[in-house]
Formats: structure tokens, C-alpha cells, sequence
């Protein structure tokens, strides 16, 4: 049997869920966490990431780029996204934090009216301050 590989541009929204959520569950595996897909948004959450020694269970949100959401607020999610071909995992408050320090995201239209924001291009402040986020 000859494989091929897949281009992420050739999937639907649905299959690049798909697609993201197997990437990140790899690397989370490297860090001892087990990832259960969740058929439907439960509390915020795409899935579930726990730990093998049992000491905590991630509720995680899985976007396509790094995005913040006032819906996520106060919620202990956590958000998986790309940036650069790396992917990062970092709880939500702790991300708007950042966010706040090195961006003028907040001031945004998109976040004052609409009450979220994402970006393709973090910027090279945001994403060094990242780093302990990046898996």
C-alpha cells in the first residue's frame, strides 16, 4: 500500500478540525496527556487532555490561529493554536494577560464590539513571549 499525504488547504472546516486536533493530540502525548475528542462543545471545550498520573484534566479550545474570546472568560479553558508551524497550548485568561502586555489587540474593534480576536500574524513580541505555551 502507497500512502499519500494530505494538503491541509484541500480540507473542508470540518476535517481540519479533525486534521488539528490529531496533530495536537500527538504532542500532548509526548507530555503525558491522553486527548479525548468531544462530539460537541462541552463548557467551552474541543476536547480533553488529561494527565497519566491523574493530576489534571485540560479543558481545551482548538482554533486554526491564536484567538481570544470574552465568552472564554473565567471558563479555565485552555486554547491549542499554531503559530509559525509550532503549535501552543496556554489557558485562556493567562493568554489575553499576554495579550494585553505585548499587542493593542483589546483596543480593537473586533474586541470591544464583538468581544473576540484572532490573528494569523501574532507578531514577534507576542510569540516570544509565548514560548513557555509552545509544545
Amino acid at each position: 500500500m502507497r500512502l499519500r499525504k494530505i494538503t491541509y488547504a484541500g480540507l473542508n472546516s470540518r476535517q481540519k478540525e479533525i486534521f488539528n486536533f490529531q496533530k495536537v493530540a500527538g504532542l500532548l502525548a509526548d507530555y503525558g496527556f491522553n486527548c479525548i475528542k468531544l462530539a460537541d462543545d462541552w463548557q467551552g471545550a474541543d476536547f480533553l487532555a488529561y494527565h497519566i498520573d491523574g493530576s489534571k484534566t485540560l479543558k481545551v479550545q482548538l482554533k486554526s490561529h491564536l484567538t481570544i474570546g470574552k465568552k472564554y472568560v473565567g471558563k479555565a479553558l485552555h486554547m491549542a493554536f499554531p503559530v509559525h508551524r509550532a503549535w501552543y497550548v496556554s489557558e485562556h485568561d493567562a493568554l489575553v494577560d499576554l495579550v494585553k502586555k505585548n499587542t493593542t489587540w483589546l483596543t480593537s474593534e473586533s474586541w470591544r464590539k464583538r468581544g473576540s480576536y484572532s490573528s494569523e500574524n501574532s507578531g514577534p513580541r507576542l510569540v516570544a513571549a509565548l514560548e513557555s505555551s509552545k509544545l
